[in-house]
C-alpha cells in the first residue's frame, strides 16, 4: 500500500503533489543476475505505474526516507539538505491493477542505487515512483527489438503488445544461456539469444554485429527498438538510419546505460 510522505520543504511546496510510494511485497531471482522485485500499492497507483517509470530509491535500510514531491509540470521538487534518494529510469515488467502489484526487474551488475537496494530488498522495503512514460513503441508489419539484459522487460512488453501476425526478429545480449528468460512471442517473431561470455557488459559488439548482419526488411511497415549501452545503441542507431533508412517515426534507440557509471537504464 502507498505509505504517506512526511511533510518537508518538496512536499509543502505551492501545487506539488506527494509521490506514489510501493511496497515490496516479494523478491526472487529470475536469473543469476536478474532480481524481480513485486510491489503493492492500490489500483489507480499500478494502473498508473509505467510502463516506464522514473523510481526514486530510497538508501539500503532507510526505513523513512525523504522523499521529493512533484510539482504540477512534472519536475520533481527535492527536499533541502542530504536525502539519500537516487533517481532512475525502469520499464516494469509486469502490472496488474486488480491485484495492486507492480513487478520490476532489477539487473544486478555494479554497485550503483539501484543495483544495491535490490539486492538488499525484503518484504516492507519501499520504493517511489515520481512519474510514468511510454516505450516509445509503435505497432509495425514487421520488428527489429535489439538490447541487452537491462532492455528484456521493455522487450517483453513490446512482443506482448505485437499482434499475431507480426514478424521480426528479438536480439537479446546476455552473458550466457543462465540468462536467457521465457518470453512469450508472436510465431512469426525470432528470439535470437546473443552469449558475450566472459566479455563484459558494454564492451560486446554482439549486438551491433548482429543488426549489421541482418538484411533491411522490405517495404516501409518496419519499426526498430533497441536499447543497450550507449555506445551500443550510437553504433546501432548509425545502421538504422543509414543502411536501412529509417525515418525517425520508424525507429526508437535509447542508451540505457554508460559504461563507467551506475549500471541502471537511463530517460
Amino acid at each position: 500500500m502507498s505509505a504517506p510522505v512526511d511533510p518537508s520543504p518538496a512536499s509543502t511546496a505551492p501545487d506539488a503533489r506527494p509521490v506514489d510510494v510501493l511496497t515490496v511485497t516479494a523478491v526472487r531471482d529470475v536469473t543469476p543476475a536478474v532480481r524481480r522485485v513485486t510491489l503493492h500499492a492500490p489500483a489507480p497507483v499500478v494502473a498508473a505505474a509505467g510502463p516506464t517509470l522514473s523510481l526514486l530509491v530510497p538508501r539500503v535500510g532507510d526505513p523513512d526516507p525523504r522523499w521529493p514531491a512533484v510539482a504540477r509540470d512534472g519536475r520533481i521538487v527535492w527536499p533541502q539538505g542530504s536525502h539519500g534518494v537516487s533517481l532512475r529510469s525502469y520499464t516494469s515488467r509486469r502490472q496488474d491493477p486488480s491485484a495492486g502489484e507492480v513487478d520490476i526487474d532489477f539487473v544486478l551488475h555494479g554497485d550503483g542505487p539501484a543495483a544495491s537496494w535490490a539486492a538488499a530488498a525484503a518484504p516492507g522495503a519501499l520504493l517511489g515512483v515520481a512519474s510514468a512514460a511510454p516505450l516509445g513503441s509503435a505497432p509495425a508489419g514487421w520488428l527489429l527489438l535489439a538490447g541487452d539484459e537491462t532492455a528484456i522487460p521493455a522487450i517483453s512488453r513490446v512482443l506482448a503488445d505485437a499482434g499475431p501476425d507480426t514478424r521480426g526478429v528479438a536480439l537479446l545480449e546476455v552473458a550466457g544461456p543462465a540468462e536467457e528468460q521465457g518470453l512469450p512471442a508472436p510465431a512469426g517473431v525470432e528470439l535470437r539469444w546473443l552469449h558475450r561470455g566472459g566479455t563484459e557488459p558494454g564492451l560486446s559488439s554482439l549486438l551491433t554485429d548482429a543488426v549489421a548482419a541482418l538484411p533491411r526488411p522490405e517495404g516501409d511497415d518496419v519499426f526498430a527498438w533497441v536499447a543497450a549501452e550507449s555506445s551500443v545503441v550510437r553504433a546501432v542507431r548509425a545502421d538504422l538510419r543509414t543502411r536501412w533508412g529509417l525515418r525517425r517515426g520508424q525507429h526508437h534507440a535509447i542508451g540505457y546505460w554508460r559504461r563507467g557509471r551506475a549500471m541502471s537504464p537511463t530517460a
